[in-house]
């Protein structure tokens, strides 16, 4: 292997020279993907404090090893960049950990006994959240009603999201709190689900789930700091040293979070976009703050998923000729495109359907062309069902398309009685003509709507296998990505699309000490076993956060 090391003297050589210096942390012995411009493959890593001091061979390390190094033989294992999750919902993920969790509920009869189970263990008029439940999961794949748990839960409002976050279930308690009737209108970007008598069934769906959450009593500021807690404690058991985080930027938590010691993980995080004169009173651009907390992106939504039928297409549903999708109140959301650009601030707009897309694109460039040149780095946030025509406009366009591999896992089991198999084919989840179209993927999970778990996330996007395996070459498999492409999509992509590429996303001297080393080599195993694989150690700030003891 061709000799690759550098040392950042004018940092931490000074006038001591090279023998003077030891390293804090040196991992030998390991199987290095630094995932730079030339994928140098590499021995050894030495970490001084927060940053990267070495990279090469072991013996290009050796001379930094002193008596106060702690040194981690890797055994041959493989090392590389920490994971950036470039969509979650963080808190909403601390808070995940501790209510129901319906996601792999078989049957309508196992989902209404666990809402029981527990309900059994609360107090009297306490919220029933989170959820996840999938209704695609049954046969017939029915959607659930209040009706069908009102007797599980007599004491105790209920509000569970399916697993897309954009349809949810109340029962007949919590629609009574909620002032739900007969004549609730559906508001603007959403629908209330009614039976043949006019009645709400309790699906609520997108901006309708408003009508419910304005009812919940919201979490004190001790109970988002603990959520904080324990999603950046997840986060480190998977590798995920970088968050960019799109549930509404509660930055006094995450700071807290950070002084108390208890933040394991980089945040990056967004305001909804109605808001952005938060940032723009205060001075804030685009990428505000430090490498562990910065602020300066804003997100909207253009319309809502697929699995709910309110995603916004060109054509009807194949299974529902009378919608082609639910948008947003698309007028204001392009009129705050505009303002959130002029006032120099980076975009991130929810879009699944092909019309959302295809709208939001026309609003970047219209925006731009309004408002001048500069680095943007707009973002298509999911990018997930696309026209033909509209894909190589990313790469042109300089749009990040900030996508869920492990999205395309569930919705092939049952995508093609939304769209068709023509749509499907020409435009779901293009990631292969995306890249080769000059497009930059940053890959995420959208947690907790799916598994934060990274190395999923590459299983799906290099097999794109479906969860039902109905799929063994893959779903739409003209799509698939190589492993070194998935995983660049989970490092440098990401760091790219939150404008720190070239502090962290890579492994090279003088950038941020983040790094996994990972059980297996998924560069070389079966890409079937990919997803078994697992983090043994994750360093972030060149400090150990997470190992397997």
């Amino acid at each position: 292997m061709k000799k690759f090391v550098q040392i950042l003297s004018c940092v931490f050589l000074l006038a001591a020279g090279a023998a003077a210096q030891q390293a804090d942390l040196v991992i030998t012995n390991a199987n290095i993907h630094t995932m730079d411009a030339k994928r140098t493959i590499a021995r050894s890593v030495a970490i001084v404090g927060r940053f990267i001091m070495a990279v090469g061979s072991d013996s290009d390390t050796k001379a930094l090893i002193g008596p106060q190094t702690r040194v981690i033989d890797a055994k041959g294992r493989l090392v590389l960049p920490g994971f950036n999750d470039a969509h979650v919902h963080f808190i909403a993920t601390g808070s995940q950990l501790s209510q129901i969790n319906l996601r792999d509920a078989k049957t309508p009869e196992e989902f209404v006994r666990r809402i029981k189970e527990f309900a059994a263990n609360l107090p009297k008029g306490r919220w029933i959240t989170g959820g996840r439940w999938d209704h695609e999961n049954w046969t017939p794949a029915n959607l659930p009603t209040a009706a069908m748990i009102d007797a599980a839960t007599p004491d105790n409002p209920v509000f569970i999201n399916r697993l897309d976050g954009h349809m949810a279930l109340a029962n007949s308690l919590a629609m009574r709190l909620a002032s739900v009737d007969r004549n609730t209108a559906d508001p603007v970007g959403g629908l209330v689900v009614r039976d043949g008598a006019g009645n709400a069934t309790g699906i609520f769906k997108d901006v309708a789930l408003e009508i419910v959450q304005k009812v919940i009593p919201p979490p004190g500021f001790d109970e988002m700091l603990d959520y904080t807690e324990a999603a950046s404690r997840h986060a480190a058991s998977l590798g995920v040293t970088s968050v960019q985080d799109m549930g509404g930027a509660e930055v006094s938590v995450f700071q807290e979070a950070l002084r108390q010691g208890k933040l394991k993980t980089r945040v990056y995080g967004c305001t909804p976009i109605d808001d952005y004169e938060r940032w723009e009173k205060a001075g804030i651009r685009t990428a505000f703050g430090s490498a562990m907390l910065r602020v300066g992106c804003v997100k909207g939504y253009a319309d809502g998923s697929l699995g709910s039928r309110t995603a916004w297409m060109f054509e009807p549903y194949a299974d529902d000729a009378q919608t082609s999708g639910i948008p947003r109140d698309m007028k204001r959301l392009i009129s705050d495109i505009d303002a959130a650009d002029k006032a120099g601030l980076q975009i991130m707009i929810h879009a699944i359907g092909d019309r959302a897309n295809a709208t939001i694109l026309d609003a970047y460039q219209a925006a731009a062309a309004a408002n001048g040149s500069r680095e943007r780095r707009d973002r298509i946030e999911h990018s997930q069902h696309l026209r033909p025509q509209d894909i190589a406009r990313f790469g042109r366009l300089k749009v990040v398309a900030s996508m869920q591999p492990i999205h395309l896992s569930d919705d092939g089991r049952w995508a093609w009685k939304r769209l068709g198999e023509k749509r499907l084919h020409s435009g779901a989840y293009q990631f292969r003509t995306l890249l080769d179209t000059g497009a930059v993927l940053a890959f995420g999970s959208d947690t907790p709507v799916a598994s934060m778990n990274p190395l999923e996330g590459i299983y799906s996007a290099v097999t794109r296998r479906t969860n039902d395996d109905k799929y063994p070459n893959g779903w739409i498999p003209e799509q698939k990505l190589t492993v070194d492409e998935a995983v660049r999509a989970f490092t440098y992509g990401p760091a790219y699309a939150e404008f720190q590429e070239n502090v962290k996303g890579t492994l090279e001297v003088g950038k941020l000490a983040d790094l996994v080393i990972i059980s297996d080599d998924i560069y070389s195993i079966d890409p079937v076993k990919i997803r078994d694989a697992r983090v043994l150690t994750t360093i972030m700030d060149g400090k150990v956060v997470y190992e397997v003891k």
